[in-house]
């Protein structure tokens, strides 16, 4: 039997980038908050800037619960999953947000209107075959004040580009509107980035700086951006990357209304017979307890939120918490992040270091920004010129075909050009199909017996056109930036596991399609919240974090003002 605990107003599963912010308004309101998290706290002292540690051997020095819960994946419903190699994401207190890009995107209003708008622009027939894709609950104006919280609270830098309707050129002039500007300016360019948004200027496009969690300045008593190039895959021995376990978790933590539990592994939600949820299993080591709480937010990853739900089984509930309506894990997609275009220039690039955050962005081919009538697929993508360079990748970049790859032939060409070439990061647009979903795998499970999540998924015509079409546009800005040779990658194939997953846990107004309201909670358990991108039903060309962030605020906040209600 495990051990009941005294109980507490909120439960939150997961203390990363949704959990993280979400209980700084609950703890604010004067709501008592246990965090459960699987991971534990770190510090800049765990940051080194080591290329091998971090991005070689994947941060070794973590025990990862993400990592004994590979999810499997395949194509179609036809073929046997396989287990993907690793997970890409970590458990700690911060979550992913330790050592992510940092990229802080807002969605473009288009997204959240993906099936009226292009009904009304080009007509019904254009939303593709079997894609579930809905309108959302409530458009970009409803989401835009809690962007605006986040990126305060958090600390996020760029440029605006449109200010209650003012429009700057030297921002993303496509932008929905913003009450204000950034709190930073952005990160700096380098030269070959200016050199990119010369040629994207001379191609008549609108090259603007991107916006990140990271420092330009201090903020938040927090030092500035170094550049030294080891946060792709690490964290800050600066503290100028702005994770929530620097910004947002200490100031819940001084509230004295969070009290954070590591090292937590939450195997179960537990519902009385009414169907409401009455707290929840975990295990630390191998001693199991019970948080009971009034309510329960799950804030883990798209994969762990879905899981959690199908796992949590009762006579209420035999398909798994909310998932009476078959809707848990239905409506699933991750980023199409096939498409890569590599180019090789006569020059060097002086791009060593610097961070993938820091970059140009194009947006003249995202979303709905430009005239689709004579194309065959709707959404699109935006260009990223990012700098990231270091030694072992570049490295291991390859000869493009023109000496072996090994020897004193390949000692040579590296040494002339470990800094001559550049690869697109094309962020497209993914719907959501019938036939792409999330369940458990009826054959692997994990250390503790229980299954794994199962990805069913591949890229469909859509998405593979609309890569091509951007792979176009891609190699029209490489060569206008005078590249001589420039490659492509391939377009389609399995969705497998992803850093940009969404769906699962849908969000919207009618119960039969959706698993979560507009505000995030079950529409069969009332007092069981959803954070994070698995509520999103929509990808846009877009990183999620921000969106995840700014949905995971208006959730805590409609719970601490909606609370009798909620909480019963």
């Amino acid at each position: 039997m495990p051990t009941q605990l005294a109980g507490t107003d909120v439960v939150v599963v997961g203390l990363g980038a949704a959990g993280g912010v979400a209980v700084l308004p609950l703890a604010q309101a004067g709501l008592d908050v246990v965090g459960l998290e699987a991971g534990t706290w770190l510090d800049r002292r765990d940051f080194a800037p080591d290329e091998i540690r971090n991005n070689v051997r994947d941060w070794p020095m973590l025990v990862k619960k993400t990592e004994a819960e590979r999810p499997t994946s395949r194509a179609t419903s036809a073929e046997t999953a396989s287990q993907i190699g690793n997970h890409p994401m970590m458990n700690a207190v911060g979550g992913t947000t330790l050592h992510y890009w940092a990229q802080s995107w807002r969605l473009n209003p288009w997204d959240f209107r993906v099936v009226s708008e292009t009904t009304r622009r080009y007509g019904r027939t254009r939303i593709p075959a079997g894609s579930t894709v809905q309108d959302w609950p409530f458009g970009y104006d409803e989401l835009e004040r809690y962007y605006d919280i986040v990126e305060r609270e958090v600390g996020v830098s760029g440029q605006a580009g449109n200010v209650r309707g003012r429009i700057d050129p030297r921002g993303n002039r496509f932008e929905g509107p913003r009450q204000r500007e950034y709190p930073m300016p952005a990160l700096r360019w380098t030269a070959f980035q200016d050199k990119m948004a010369e040629a994207a200027r001379s191609l008549g496009w609108n090259p603007f700086p991107g916006p990140a969690a990271i420092n330009t300045a201090e903020y938040g008593g927090r030092s500035g951006c170094g550049y030294h190039g080891y946060c792709n895959k690490g964290g800050c021995p600066l503290d100028a990357k702005n994770s929530t376990h620097l910004t947002t978790i200490p100031k819940a933590v001084a509230t004295g209304r969070l009290r954070v539990v590591t090292r937590a592994h939450v195997t179960t939600i537990q519902v009385d017979r009414e169907g409401r949820a009455t707290g929840v299993n975990y295990l630390v080591g191998n001693t199991e307890y019970f948080q009971p709480a009034r309510v329960v937010l799950l804030a883990g990853y798209t994969y762990e939120n879905v899981r959690l739900l199908l796992l949590s089984k009762s006579d209420g509930y035999p398909n798994g918490l909310s998932n009476n309506h078959g809707q848990v894990g239905r409506h699933y997609l991750s980023h199409h992040q096939g498409g890569a275009v590599t180019a090789l220039f006569p020059y060097d690039l002086k791009a060593w270091y610097g961070l993938p955050a820091q970059g140009v962005a194009v947006d003249e081919w995202a979303d709905d920004n430009f005239d689709h009538a004579g194309l065959d697929f709707i959404g699109g993508g935006n260009l990223w010129a990012m700098s990231d360079r270091r030694p072992i990748a570049a490295a291991n970049s390859g000869t493009w075909g023109r000496v072996r790859s090994w020897g004193s032939e390949w000692k040579s060409f590296i040494h002339e050009n470990a800094d001559r070439s550049h690869s697109f990061y094309i962020q497209k647009t993914t719907l959501p199909y019938e036939d792409n979903y999330l369940d458990l795998d009826p054959r692997v499970t994990d250390a503790l017996g229980f299954p794994v999540i199962r990805i069913t998924g591949e890229y469909k015509e859509n998405e593979r056109r609309a890569a091509a079409f951007m792979q176009d546009k891609a190699e029209q800005w490489y060569r206008e930036a005078g590249a001589i040779e420039v490659v492509r990658g391939g377009v389609g194939g399995a969705m497998g596991a992803s850093t940009h997953a969404y769906g699962g846990t849908r969000m919207g107004d009618d119960p039969e399609t959706n698993v979560v309201d507009r505000w995030g909670f079950s529409h069969e358990a009332p007092n069981v919240g959803v954070l994070g991108a698995s509520v999103m039903g929509t990808s846009g060309a877009r990183n999620p974090t921000l969106t995840a962030q700014a949905l995971a605020w208006r959730t805590a906040a409609h719970l601490a003002e909606s609370w009798s209600s909620i909480a019963g």
